[in-house]
């Protein structure tokens, strides 16, 4: 009994692996072809391959072997390196979401919306050095 529970509670991580790595593969189908030149990571085939094996990896094998393990790996490179460069270069990615739900966080900047700022403003203002 408790076996077939710890065999449940598995197969609902492996899926949700898997609907993880369709939403990367979707979010990198999407993702315009220079935009991947110009953030200065691999070319969009390259990421659509990658995270096309990875998603069927994740689908047919159990998340317990080691090959379904480094297909997570890509899926989270692909998300927490790859991906924020893109919608870097692209301006964020479309619709009006809250915090890093497709708004790019414009609820949260401050300063009005007016971008950008000098290369010395930190945290809490201007860098003044040591003075």
């Amino acid at each position: 009994m408790l076996i077939d529970g710890f065999y449940s509670v598995l197969a609902l991580v492996s899926r949700a692996l898997f609907l993880f790595a369709v939403f990367a593969f979707i979010d990198a189908a999407v993702r315009r072809q220079d935009a991947y030149r110009a953030a200065e990571k691999k070319s969009k085939t390259f990421w659509l391959v990658v995270l096309g094996v990875a998603a069927a990896v994740l689908w047919f094998l159990s998340i317990v072997s080691i090959l379904p393990l480094i297909a997570l790996v890509a899926v989270i490179v692909y998300m927490v390196d790859v991906r924020p460069a893109v919608r870097a270069v692209t301006g964020g990615g479309g619709g009006g979401g809250i915090g890093g739900f497709g708004g790019g966080g414009r609820l949260f900047r401050r300063g009005g919306g007016g971008g950008g700022g000098s290369s010395s403003d930190g945290p809490y203002g201007p860098y003044n050095g040591r003075r």
